[in-house]
């Protein structure tokens, strides 16, 4: 290396230093500088590659800088969410799970593919934050959580209603799920109530590795259930295991536990359907005021938080062994 190629590599800040592959000064006043973003995401990218500019371009004999990125590929893999019927705590089951798994020091994000009833923005505290875009692809909005993630509730106005059919729905989730998810190693994917397009979509054109059933305790949430089991299991995806949310109520005054929606019925379901059963989620005032300002339990401490640490646990090891 020559000595003002050594000059500009002095001058790089540290975490430019500990990234760069080679560094070469052309006759011509190029500057072309290799760096290794393995595990960054878009943002941290960019930042990066923009303190190498901006460094290098002021140092002498220096006409022009050129940056090149490389990374490992990233194995991805797609966890989905799903219920038979609305109004069974999907969406706030899946923002927990993935709370807890960032928790346990694994990578990432949340898709909310709920097109038409985005909550995911409230559920992580980030309503109002937009995505920026890099090229074609869009880049997930941060949570405080770690977890970063993408809605249609970034995109579209609070109080604006979403009346799309069936292919501009599907087209949508090929947006969030396609954005630039930089290091993140997992995607919880919030589904739809139902078995529709946005889940016909979901399996056929991204294959997710396993799918995570959701559902009250409740025998008409679980005759629909089973409908969505049906459709992971025509659509050749591994049914990861049944939650059942809602299960049982303690009295915050007497502390008796009762079960508004029955008890044990998911778990009675998944056994008689050769599922594993992944655990259960109490009916807690607690869970629903946390959710409600954006404060996933699972971000905290105590039984709240355990019960979905426990069932987060169940999944991480069905996917190292996968």
């Amino acid at each position: 290396m020559t000595d003002p190629e050594q000059t500009l590599r002095d001058s790089l800040p540290p975490q430019a230093l500990a990234r760069l592959q080679s560094l070469r000064l052309s006759d011509a006043g190029v500057a072309n500088a290799v760096l290794d973003v393995s595990g960054f995401d878009a943002v941290e990218r960019e930042r990066l590659e923009q303190a190498v500019k901006a460094t290098l371009i002021g140092q002498p004999g220096v006409s022009e800088v050129r940056v090149a990125l490389t990374a490992d590929k990233v194995r991805r893999r797609i966890v989905a969410v799903g219920s038979g019927k609305g109004g069974v705590g999907k969406s706030t089951v899946s923002a927990n799970l993935a709370v807890a798994l960032a928790r346990m020091g694994r990578k990432v994000g949340l898709v909310d593919a709920d097109i038409y009833g985005p909550s995911q923005p409230r559920l992580l505290g980030n309503e109002g934050a937009r995505p920026a875009a890099q090229g074609d692809k869009l880049i997930p909005v941060p949570s405080k959580w770690g977890v970063p993630v993408l809605s249609m509730g970034h995109l579209i106005a609070p109080d604006k209603a979403i009346a799309w059919r069936g292919p501009m729905a599907s087209n949508a989730l090929g947006q969030l799920i396609d954005a630039d998810w930089g290091a993140a190693e997992v995607l919880i994917v919030d589904l739809p109530p139902g078995t529709g397009d946005v889940q016909l979509t979901m399996l056929q054109r991204y294959k997710p590795a396993g799918a995570v059933i959701v559902s009250t305790p409740q025998d008409l949430a679980l005759i629909d259930a089973r409908r969505a089991i049906q459709l992971f299991e025509v659509g050749e995806v591994p049914v990861i295991g049944l939650v059942e949310n809602m299960a049982g109520y303690a009295c915050p005054h007497c502390g008796e536990v009762s079960d508004p929606f029955g008890q044990g019925g998911a778990e009675a379901a998944a056994a008689d359907l050769g599922q594993a059963f992944l655990g259960r989620i109490p009916l807690d005032l607690e869970i629903r005021k946390a959710s409600d300002a954006g404060t996933p339990p699972a971000a905290g401490e105590g039984p709240q938080s355990e019960a979905f640490a426990a069932i987060a646990r169940r999944i991480a090891t069905w996917l190292d062994n996968a």
